[in-house]
């Protein structure tokens, strides 16, 4: 195996993150959700250890950067000292809403609702999440369709949309970032002649 780099380290990140979503989705014990937690902290720590090698940051400023962006970005949970509010906000909503404006905030420049979203996300997880930014930002959302009422039904009309895609020659996976391009492409151009 040649030298260890983040480039190199990526694939095994992605991999460990997928395994605790397996675990955790396919209902496994507590045993083995905590060793697959600690196969991604170790991920973490190798990330780590190659930015101290090379003067960087060490995981100790990971961790430090991480708390002190947790108390900066809930409020509604921590007093800006760290030690938690009396009271916290009722809705999920409430929180998300609190959530966006300490963001904002932190990034004033940031006019664009979709920046942030990792190009290389799953498409289908790529257009939820551009769904939900587009929501909360009150952008207008594409045409919905009926869905099944269980999300077990909703896999299969999924994977028989995949399978038929499939089947014709077609690319799922790319014609739902094409189709999510689009969308934030029309977003985009639609607020730019916005009247101010």
């Amino acid at each position: 195996m040649g030298a260890l780099t983040h480039a190199s380290l990526v694939a095994y990140l992605l991999e460990e993150a997928y395994e605790v979503a397996e675990t955790i989705e396919e209902g496994h014990p507590d045993a083995e959700l905590q060793g697959e937690l600690g196969d991604v902290l170790l991920q973490v720590v190798l990330h780590a250890r190659l930015a101290e090698e090379r003067g960087a940051f060490t995981f100790d400023d990971v961790a430090r950067g991480l708390g002190a962006k947790m108390i900066r970005r809930n409020p509604h949970v921590f007093r800006p000292d760290g030690s938690l509010q009396d009271t916290f906000p009722a809705t999920v909503a409430e929180i998300e809403q609190k959530w966006d404006a300490v963001k904002r905030a932190e990034k004033p420049e940031r006019q664009d609702p979709f920046e942030g979203i990792p190009q290389a996300l799953p498409a289908l997880a790529r257009a939820q999440k551009s769904l939900d930014r587009a929501a909360r930002a009150g952008l207008g959302l594409p045409a919905g369709t009926p869905v099944p009422e269980s999300e077990e039904e909703l896999g299969n009309l999924l994977l028989a949309v995949v399978r038929s895609a499939r089947d014709s020659g077609m690319d799922a996976e790319r014609a739902l970032r094409d189709a999510v391009r689009r969308y934030q492409r029309g977003q985009r151009d639609q607020s730019d002649h916005a009247p101010s």
